[in-house]
């Protein structure tokens, strides 16, 4: 990547110095990309749905009251071969109208945010705890995010990720099963489960986009997910 470009990025985040690491080494690993249910009658279990089928199920979801006010349910979009998986909390009024997670200022920040990693949109999975907009942007409630849970947990075992990046305190808390406050949280190792898959967790960028003097924070949390990344 053009070093200016990252330059340029880093200082839209507020932060003064880059410190060049290493670049993304892939795990290698096999990743499956459908699931069949065995009979060829009823859809299999969410639990055992590949990728396509896990999307089509999504977007016909009607397990929540979320679903009546929706434009369209919120995915994810990125690679199915990421070693990095974003997780937001849910899909604002432009993420409905597009079908698409982390548009608009608040993405555009999170795009700033994976060049100065030396990372694409296009490297890395983004995702959100809920598919469907709260109303008036609120905190999904616990029973809506109980019922995107099982999507989210088999987007995870499809993807296999190396590194888990929460941002913002409701999807920490809703990843982690906690209530601990995202202070807490943030500038450790943490862990998904029982899997072993190391989590991060730092600000949501529309909290960034509010308050300029989290960015170096946010660099940092990012700077320690990229060693337990490579680690």
């Amino acid at each position: 990547m053009d070093r200016r470009r990252q330059l340029a990025y880093l200082s839209a985040m507020g932060i003064d110095v880059w410190v060049p690491r290493e670049g993304r080494h892939p795990i290698t690993r096999e990743k499956a990309d459908t699931a069949s249910s065995g009979d060829g009658g009823e859809a299999p279990p969410v639990a055992r749905m590949g990728w396509d089928e896990l999307a089509e199920r999504v977007a016909g979801c009607t397990d929540c009251a979320l679903h009546e006010g929706r434009t369209q349910a919120v995915f994810g979009v990125g690679s199915r071969d990421a070693d990095w998986l974003f997780i937001g909390e849910g899909p604002g009024a432009q993420e409905d109208r597009q079908g698409e997670p982390f548009v608009g200022r608040a993405g555009q920040l999170l795009n700033s945010m994976l060049w100065a990693m030396g990372l694409r949109r296009e490297d890395v999975y983004i995702a959100n705890i809920v598919k469907c907009r709260p109303p008036g942007n609120r905190d999904p409630r616990p029973e809506e995010a109980a019922a995107c849970r099982p999507y989210l947990e088999r987007q995870i075992e499809l993807l296999e990720p190396a590194i888990i990046v929460a941002l913002g305190r409701v999807a920490a808390q809703d990843l982690l099963e906690t209530d601990a406050p995202l202070g807490s949280l943030r500038g450790r190792e943490l862990t998904y489960k029982e899997t072993g898959i190391p989590v991060v967790v730092t600000y949501h960028p529309a909290y960034l986009l509010r308050n300029q003097a989290g960015k170096p924070k946010a660099w940092g949390d990012l700077r320690l997910a990229q060693r337990l990344r490579l680690s």
